[in-house]
């Protein structure tokens, strides 16, 4: 049986997403929380099983990014935007990799 090819999907403000269209990613520009929940819930629904989201927008839905942690696809990986870092990210690493071996080893 063939493996079903998933895409990869970048999602934030626009002037942090462009590099990532520049290399060939399919990027999703969004400017507030509800725009983002519903580009994350249709990008779920279109066989995208990575998207990358910047933390800014993450940080104004939790609960989203909540949901989408119990699921096994889409994976939704954090990234810093072209301002910075909010640590966001590496705190989900540090929490993910906590629960899957008990201890925080990072």
């Amino acid at each position: 049986m063939a493996s079903k090819t998933q895409k990869i999907a970048v999602v934030g403000n626009r002037d942090a997403i462009l590099p990532f269209q520049m290399i060939g990613f399919q990027t999703f520009p969004v400017a507030e929380a509800q725009e983002t929940i519903n580009t994350l819930r249709q990008l779920s629904q279109e066989d995208f099983g990575i998207i990358y989201l910047t933390e800014d927008m993450a940080q104004e839905i939790p609960d989203t990014i909540a949901h989408y942690d119990r699921q096994v696809t889409p994976a939704v990986i954090l990234i810093p935007t072209h301002k910075g870092s909010t640590g966001l990210g590496r705190q989900r690493i540090r929490d993910n990799v906590e629960k899957a071996v008990g201890q925080d080893i990072l």
